[in-house]
């Protein structure tokens, strides 16, 4: 291992050592509270733009494996870690994680005090953060950093989103099998790609949804067109990365789609772009949900779901002006779930594909096919 120095916008310096790629690499830090699915987490979209501190202080022991990729790629800036596990051990794994990092320049940070991280982000924020095995003068790195953009400013859509439609033709996992299954579907919709996580198309098949993944691209006019046609039956907003207020033209975009009243169903930045779209701006909170632990209680049922989460951002308290709220995160009282009162549309905050995380919010899938069959 080689060193790595990481400075913070927060004017803190330390040195750890280093597991991934090498270079120089800036971005938002964040904290995720998972025990498990590390693969899942690096790989997922979302975090293109940011480094992840895991909380849990093992990483690597079950190394990785090409069924667990949640998308095509790895797209965060970099992991870090309290203790890295070199040598995996188990039946499953093809690699190790520090193989996966380098094929894809995510740098590895280890042997650092994730716990003091963890508590600086939360008491201070998310902040902006700079690594590099090449640098070690705080005052180089600083000025580097001061000179970047924030991640608020990048769109990371056009770097995460599919160049060319296709068609999904996994299910759910079978872990008798150890295999994903083959869909069984009534209904299709489109998938409009943001950076959508594998898992969650595998439920949509799962549910009886064909799936067509088509780029952040499409025109909106080509999506109401296939619609009107009866090509489509509706269309699913996916999660992604960064700050959905600078998406004006995927704004533009759902807007004409709200208008043609076609059924749809958002995940995450999906969520709040329906709601931004709707006229109902989103806020930052102050370091995010990220984990697979997080409460949100059912508006309808009365009942308690644990969920996955992955976000930074958050849709506004009086979007109940125009819609129902359905979830509610019992950790800070926030929006998590919404069913629009005169559209076709439900949305959740949370992850109701899991992957990692509990999978008690999967139902939500099913309540989609139902919303397009009717």
């Amino acid at each position: 291992m080689q060193k790595v120095w990481l400075y913070f916008e927060n004017e803190i310096l330390l040195e750890a050592n280093s597991f991934g790629a090498d270079g120089t690499a800036v971005g938002e830090v964040v904290f995720n509270t998972s025990l498990t699915g590390y693969q899942e987490i690096v790989t997922d979209p979302s975090y293109a733009g940011q480094f992840v501190t895991f909380t849990m202080p093992e990483i690597g022991n079950v190394g990785c494996n090409s069924q667990d990729m949640e998308s095509r790629g790895a797209y965060c800036k970099g992991i870090i870690v309290r203790s890295y596990q070199q040598r995996p051990s188990n039946f499953r794994a093809e690699e190790p994680l520090h193989t996966l990092l380098k094929r894809y320049n995510i740098l590895g940070i280890t042997d650092i005090d994730t716990r003091f991280l963890t508590k600086m982000l939360r008491d201070s924020g998310s902040m902006m953060m700079i690594a590099s095995t090449k640098i070690s003068s705080k005052d180089e790195l600083k000025r580097i950093l001061e000179n970047s953009p924030r991640i608020e400013e990048i769109n990371y859509i056009r770097e995460v989103s599919t160049k060319e439609s296709y068609i999904h033709k996994e299910s759910r996992y079978n872990i008798r099998e150890f295999k994903y299954q083959k869909p069984h579907t009534t209904k299709k919709i489109l998938v409009l790609d943001f950076g959508v996580k594998r898992n969650i198309l595998n439920e949509l098949t799962y549910a009886g949804m064909e799936v067509e993944v088509v780029p952040n691209s499409i025109e909106a006019d080509t999506i109401i067109e296939r619609f009107k046609d009866r090509e489509i039956d509706g269309v699913f907003l996916s999660n992604g990365p960064g700050d959905p207020l600078i998406l004006k033209e995927e704004q533009e975009k759902i807007r004409k789609l709200i208008e043609a009243k076609i059924p749809m169903f958002g995940i995450c930045l999906g969520h709040q772009l329906l709601s931004i779209a709707h006229g109902y701006k989103t806020y930052k909170l102050k370091f995010g949900h990220h984990g697979g632990n997080h409460p949100v209680k059912n508006s309808t049922t009365g009942s308690v779901e644990i969920t996955a989460q992955n976000h930074n951002y958050n849709v506004p308290e009086d979007i109940t002006e125009i819609a129902k709220v359905t979830h509610i995160n019992l950790f800070d009282n926030t929006i998590e779930g919404l069913e629009y009162i005169d559209s076709p549309i439900i949305s959740v905050q949370h992850h109701p594909e899991a992957s990692p995380g509990p999978h008690e919010s999967s139902y939500i899938f099913s309540r989609f096919k139902h919303l397009i069959e009717s």
